[in-house]
C-alpha cells in the first residue's frame, strides 16, 4: 500500500459489504484522495447539514462545496416522466473511488428529506430545468 494521505481517513468496509474501491485509490499515486477525509462522523455532519438546507441557494452551494472539498458529484433534475412527489426527481450521486455505496445512498435520502420539509426547494429545481417556464 501506498503512503497515506496526511489527514485522518475514513475506515475501509468490511470486505465484500462495498464496492468503493478504497485500497485501489490507496495505491493509486495519481489517486484523488478528497474522498477518504469523509469519515463517519463527517459524513453524519454532512447528512445533517444537507437535511438543514432552507433554500435553493444553500442547496446549489452545498452541491459546490461537497465537489470542491471531497470530490463529491451531486445531480439533481426532474426525472424522465412527470414529477408529481418528491420521488419523481433524479437524485444521484456519481461513482468515485473511495465514495462508499452506503454514503452514494445517504446523500440522495438526506436531500430527499430536506426537499420534503422544504418543498419551495424542489419547486425551485424544476424552474431552474424550465419545467415552470412560458413553454
Amino acid at each position: 500500500m501506498s503512503q497515506l494521505p496526511p489527514f485522518p481517513i475514513r475506515k475501509e468496509c468490511p470486505p465484500g459489504a462495498c464496492v468503493c474501491k478504497r485500497d485501489e485509490l490507496l495505491n493509486d499515486p495519481q489517486g484523488d484522495f478528497r474522498i477518504l477525509r469523509l469519515t463517519n462522523l463527517e459524513e453524519k455532519k454532512l447528512l445533517e447539514r444537507i437535511e438543514n438546507i432552507s433554500s435553493y441557494d444553500d442547496l446549489k452551494r452545498m452541491q459546490q462545496r461537497m465537489h470542491e472539498l471531497l470530490g463529491i458529484v451531486l445531480q439533481i433534475a426532474p426525472g424522465a416522466r412527470e414529477v408529481r412527489t418528491m420521488r419523481g426527481l433524479n437524485i444521484q450521486v456519481q461513482e468515485l473511488p473511495g465514495l462508499c455505496r452506503k454514503t452514494r445512498q445517504s446523500i440522495p435520502a438526506a436531500v430527499r428529506r430536506c426537499l420534503e420539509k422544504n418543498p419551495e426547494i424542489a419547486y425551485a429545481i424544476l424552474d431552474a430545468h424550465d419545467l415552470f417556464g412560458d413553454g
